[in-house]
């Protein structure tokens, strides 16, 4: 495709990319000058298209690196080298971070997690090993020439998810295009080609060689989508997901006649999809708020299915999943305790609860963003289509974010702890550090979280009296 298979807002928006950025243009004709060809390539050309913010500026160049360096030399502030034997040389120019990357064909040997790299000929080679072909356009600098030998744009226009290639070739030069597939599917709310779904099926088994570390990134990526349910539907339904993630199908529990439950796949996905995009680790706690729930199904008299504990149950799955894709382990202690926390809500809708149970309620959460995430993820768990229900409940969680913003303000509640220090319990009691100083911790801290603030008096007179029923004084 050309120029010419663009409509004129397309057209503006190409050209107001290149007056946000006018120094494409200007690197542009610094390679012309020298006898190389210069393209804006993927992201950066499927996003303008798309009236989407920019983040970096992406470049294919025939140049080589070497070359790439000496045509950047004295006009950009910086120059990295590091990806140079991949074909890539990163620049710094007012600020703004660019990368330039030979074109270049991929194939990741098996089992390898790095491409052997080999320069191609033309733009339309490099672009053919592009994963899609909405990411697998081009625009010409400084002629602005319109570049689109795969049928992008129309792909594009449709939501529609196609490899330049045969699938199976593509995602044989590197498996994680099939994660990458449902993470497209997920950002631009799109389709996917029959023959891209049945190459994933057929080859989701490939996935195993690929780092935990490349596969958590697209998870994350996915997980944040505007539209998370079409990603994850697909890595269920290609077998991708039990290649890492395999506690997600898991969720589609069969269900027979005489006992009903809701249906916990489908539950989990609207819970995602109703937590804000931006959080992480909130998504990703609604994304394994329930995975405990198949190892502690139950069938009960009557009908009932029970699943008894599935949070304490799924709170040790999720952190062990999390720390298996190489997240952080704060992000996995955060997680698992969102999880193991998801129903403390509900004591609450039904009946009111002390004080003491207030404070206990905000400890456990630990910070204050845990208690936010924790307060959202309790919100998103109601998908009842019982309106009243809905509604009672909204109520309730009202009133509890009500009686702890009281709280906080007479308490100081974030910054609850016990009212003496270890140093004070070691000097008060004779003890050497040890043990007995943290169950006196924790005595004195149960005590604040049931009576409120404490004078260190009176906290000196209640830590005597437990010393002396356990022997101490």
């Amino acid at each position: 495709m050309s120029n010419d298979s663009l409509t004129a807002a397309q057209r503006r928006q190409l050209g107001a990319l290149v007056a946000v950025y006018p120094m494409a243009d200007e690197l542009g004709r610094r390679f012309a000058e020298r006898g190389f060809e210069l393209y804006l390539v993927g992201g950066t050309v499927r996003d303008t298209l798309l009236g989407r913010r920019l983040g970096d500026l992406d470049f294919a160049t025939s140049a080589t690196p070497g070359q790439t360096e000496r045509v950047l030399s004295g006009w950009a502030e910086r120059i990295w080298l590091t990806g140079a034997r991949f074909g890539t040389v990163s620049a710094r120019r007012s600020g703004h971070p660019l990368e330039i990357t030979t074109f270049r064909r991929d194939v990741y040997p098996d089992g390898s997690r790095h491409p052997d790299v080999t320069f191609a000929p033309t733009i339309e080679a490099d672009l053919a090993r592009r994963d899609f072909t909405v990411n697998a356009m081009a625009v010409s600098l400084p002629d602005h020439r319109f570049v689109d030998p795969y049928g992008g744009l129309a792909d594009l226009g449709s939501r529609t998810l196609r490899t330049p290639v045969e699938p199976a070739t593509s995602f044989g030069d590197d498996p994680l295009r099939m994660v990458r597939m449902a993470r497209f599917a997920a950002t631009l709310e799109a389709d996917v080609d029959e023959a891209a779904r049945k190459a994933a099926t057929t080859m989701a088994a490939t996935l195993d060689g690929i780092s935990r570390e490349r596969i958590r990134d697209e998870l994350s990526k996915l997980v944040c989508a505007p539209a998370p349910g079409r990603g994850l539907d697909l890595l269920c339904d290609t077998g991708l997901a039990d290649r890492f993630l395999p506690e997600l199908p898991s969720l589609r529990m069969e269900r027979d006649p005489l006992h009903h439950h809701k249906d916990v796949y489908s539950h989990t996905v609207a819970v995602v999809e109703r937590c804000p995009p931006h959080d992480l680790v909130l998504r990703l706690a609604a994304l394994l708020h329930d995975v405990g729930k198949p190892a502690t199904r139950a069938f009960a008299a009557g009908g009932r299915v029970t699943f008894h504990h599935h949070e304490v149950v799924g709170a040790r799955m999720a952190h062990a999943r999390l720390r298996e894709l190489r997240y952080p382990n704060q992000v996995a202690e955060d997680v698992s305790r969102l999880v193991y926390l998801h129903l403390r809500f509900h004591g609450y809708s039904d009946g009111r609860w002390t004080d003491s149970a207030v404070r206990r309620y905000v400890h456990d959460a630990g910070t204050e963003e845990q208690l936010s995430r924790l307060n959202l993820l309790t919100r998103a768990d109601v998908t009842t289509r019982n309106r009243a229900k809905a509604h009672r409940l909204a109520q309730a969680m009202d009133d509890l974010e009500s009686r702890i913003a009281a709280l906080a303000a007479q308490e100081a509640m974030a910054a609850v702890k016990p009212p003496l220090d270890g140093h004070e319990i070691m000097r008060l009691l004779r003890l050497s550090p040890g043990p007995l100083v943290g169950e006196a911790r924790r005595h004195l801290l149960d005590l604040r979280l049931e009576h409120g603030p404490m004078d260190p008096d009176d906290a000196r007179e209640a830590l005597l009296a437990w010393a002396r029923e356990r022997g101490l004084a």
